[in-house]
């Protein structure tokens, strides 16, 4: 079974070292210890996957704690159907955010169009007054 240091995940994955210490502290890794006092991290086939949906889950924008949550029911022997229905009420939590800041973002949008619009006009009213000075 291949085995894999910190330093080859994070050049593999792009991350750096402290991240994938920081996934371990979140109970996402779990490599084994060797060396002199059990410092040095080997880890698994079974790390690197984690790392790797870990990485994806993030992109998608799911937090750490749903990501590790459905990674421990990959773990388990139990049944595919809890695992989906726990994934679909993740993914349903994480539409519902991403649709509201959309709703946000617009309204924010139409706000900025606003102070543009305005802006405009009192420059286009300061323009000719000001080159009449001139």
């Amino acid at each position: 079974m291949p085995t894999y240091s910190i330093t080859e995940l994070a050049r593999e994955f792009d991350v750096t070292p402290r991240a994938i210490r920081f996934y371990e502290d979140q109970g996402l890794l779990a490599p084994r210890r060797t060396g002199a006092g059990a410092r040095q991290r080997v880890y698994s086939g079974r790390d690197r996957t984690r790392l790797l949906l870990t990485l994806r889950g993030k992109r998608l924008g799911l937090t750490l704690s749903d990501i590790k949550d459905l990674l421990d029911m990959y773990d388990s022997p139990a049944d595919t159907v809890p695992q989906l229905t726990r994934f679909l009420a993740v993914l349903e939590k994480h539409r519902t955010t991403l649709q509201q800041q959309l709703a946000d973002l617009q309204i924010t949008l139409e706000e900025i169009a606003g102070h543009e619009e305005r802006a405009r006009g009192l420059l286009a009213r300061h323009l000719p007054a000001a080159s009449e000075a001139a």
